[in-house]
């Protein structure tokens, strides 16, 4: 690391205002792609979003709020606090809000690490976990994922004394994968007591196998287990950004010193609120997830590529051979030639794959049929 005492002197002599050391080393997220050259209105199968749209109610509840334009949002997100607490048995105090879970994972990283130490995530983690980490001037430790998966073995090899903060997605993007909750245990009994665990749990309500857990019910009796949800993917309320997490109280008392006091806004947190208590579509939500991605996994994995997974999450993450003409990137291009717009994850570690969103049945029909062509070339 460069002698910060040096790089002051640096910036303080410049002859314009340069950014602290690693800002401009940090890859900006790239979203999925939602245009295709020369095809009007494609199908975007590349964000992982909900496909059904949102709740009726959450939409009405959205609407209600347009006459409060020129009002702060309540700084407590106390309707919206009270519901969650009230859903998921948790203690009110202890919960988190942020424009999306996305925040929640940079207020945490600005909460606990300083230049120097570091965080630990599987090596197909999600991207914003280590750009707030190299944001705060910290390094970020990847841990093997043989066979796309968090392996705990891989990820207790790499922590040290300077680790603080482990992002265990899980369900895991952009692989879908995931772990049982024993796993989650044996990981958490064998790290240091000053290491704080965070479970971002973005998928986990579409991960229906009994032996799944999301943490929250071990997470109220630990001092250092933190877990994250968001209503982006399975509320489909995406635009609105709203996350929210749950943590001990010191930890939740900590994050809130830095959080922006107005990070929620008034229609988001009653749209939430809406969306929360609708669960006839949330289940046809993860129906729709469990039914298509099935058949996804089938038919895709029958061209002779390869099907990451079982995935647990709404896409599915498919594997393409090196050979020119049949990469990655070709598949890509010929798909949205026909107005399918899946995501590449070359900047996930993985060049020679494309996660695709499970769409309405048409779509996923459409996707397999366009990858029979490619296959056959």
């Amino acid at each position: 690391m460069p002698d910060s005492r040096d790089t002051s002197l640096d910036r303080a002599g410049a002859k314009r205002p340069l950014p602290k050391p690693g800002i401009m080393d940090i890859h900006a997220y790239v979203p999925g792609k939602a245009q295709a050259e020369g095809v009007e209105n494609p199908v975007k199968l590349s964000a992982n979003e909900n496909i059904l749209g949102s709740s009726e109610h959450a939409r009405a509840a959205y609407l209600a709020h347009t006459g409060d334009l020129q009002m702060y949002p309540d700084s407590r997100t106390t309707i919206l606090r009270t519901a969650i607490a009230e859903r998921f048995r948790l203690e009110p105090e202890r919960l988190i809000f942020g424009c999306g879970s996305d925040e929640v994972f940079a207020l945490l990283n600005q909460t606990f690490l300083e230049p120097g130490d570091n965080i630990v995530q599987g090596e197909y983690g999600f991207a914003a976990f280590a750009i707030g980490a190299r944001a705060c001037q910290a390094e970020v430790k990847l841990a093997k994922e043989p066979g796309y998966r968090i392996d705990v073995d891989e990820i207790l090899k790499v922590v040290d004394d300077r680790t603080r903060l482990i992002f265990l997605a899980n369900p895991g993007n952009p692989t879908g994968t995931w772990i049982p909750f024993s796993e989650v245990l044996r990981l958490h009994a064998a790290l240091p007591p000053s290491v704080v665990l965070v479970l971002d749990g973005a998928y986990s309500e579409f991960a229906t196998d009994p032996a799944f857990q999301d943490g929250l019910d071990f997470a109220r009796g630990t001092d250092n287990v933190v877990v994250t949800h968001t209503f982006s993917k399975l509320h489909g309320l995406a635009a609105l950004r709203v996350g929210w997490g749950y943590a001990p109280p010191e930890i939740a008392t900590a994050v809130d010193r830095i959080r922006l006091p107005f990070n929620t806004s008034i229609a988001g947190q009653h749209a939430a609120v809406a969306a929360l208590a609708d669960e006839d579509f949330q289940k046809r939500s993860i129906e729709h997830v469990e039914r298509w991605r099935a058949f996804l996994a089938q038919q895709i994995g029958g061209l002779g590529l390869e099907v990451v997974g079982p995935s647990a999450t709404n896409f599915v993450l498919v594997g393409f051979p090196k050979t020119p003409g049949k990469t990655a990137a070709d598949a890509d291009d010929f798909l949205s030639r026909r107005g399918l717009l899946t995501r590449r994850v070359l900047n996930y570690g993985l060049p020679d794959h494309l996660r695709v969103t499970i769409g309405l049945d048409e779509h996923n029909r459409a996707v397999v049929e366009a990858l029979a062509e490619f296959v056959k070339g």
